[in-house]
């Protein structure tokens, strides 16, 4: 069974998740951990040889050290490059967080020291019409990583993600500062601070903007530690 299973999510879409998430486990295999990765449903697929294929369930693929089959990692692989719940009703399937709880209890029990679930977009993001991606974590009580892209507007888009992941009843085991952008956003150091005082987590680590990001290469300014101390 997995030792330490947590969900990742972000302040918004397009802040890094799958980076991040990657350049984690690469972190901790370099420290002798073995890990597991999933993204349960992925919407903006590639028509492939062998099927539907996501780029950031093969780059998590990756950076495990458990072989996993691609459908392990991504179950519900969706072609539409729009919002899940949109994309799912489009192709005819019905996504349920009942589902997707199927899905991470069945990697949970196989033998790894780290699991990641990676969500998608930020934490309300729809299922369908009734469920929200939060409605998963919750079932299965996972702590979750806050993904915050350091841009204007993170203060707000942060403490409001971690207020919302706290009224779910969830604890937030760190967050993890992106640079989205390839100039610093103004006042970043304060930003980070503010972050750093208000968030009332660890900071696992700020990670550079680099042209073409590698998880290797990332891994080495996080600090994981606060992941397996609870």
């Amino acid at each position: 069974m997995a030792k330490k299973s947590y969900f990742v999510t972000g302040t918004d879409t397009g802040v890094g998740k799958t980076m991040v998430s990657a350049a984690i486990l690469e972190a901790a295999k370099a420290q002798g951990k073995r890990t597991l990765a999933m993204k349960p449903i992925a919407s903006g697929c590639d028509q492939t040889p062998e099927g539907l294929r996501n780029e950031d369930a093969l780059i998590l693929q990756q950076a495990i050290t458990e072989k996993l089959p691609y459908d392990q990692i991504n179950p519900i692989a969706l072609e539409p490059a729009i919002a899940p719940h949109v994309a799912a009703q489009q192709a005819g399937k019905n996504v349920t967080a009942q589902r997707l709880i199927g899905f991470c209890r069945g990697l949970q029990i196989q033998p790894a020291d780290l699991l990641l679930v990676e969500g998608a977009g930020g934490w309300r993001v729809p299922l369908n019409d009734r469920e929200t991606y939060s409605a998963m974590p919750r079932e299965l009580d996972m702590p979750v990583i806050l993904v915050v892209a350091l841009k204007l507007g993170c203060i707000n888009h942060a403490l409001l993600s971690a207020e919302a992941i706290r009224a779910d009843g969830l604890t937030i085991a760190g967050w993890v500062a992106n640079r989205v952008e390839s100039e610093a956003m103004d006042c970043e150091q304060e930003t980070l601070n503010y972050l750093t005082t208000h968030l009332g987590t660890p900071c696992l680590g700020v990670l550079p903007w680099l042209e073409q990001p590698e998880p290797g290469a990332l891994a080495r300014y996080l600090n994981i530690g606060p992941l397996f101390e609870a």
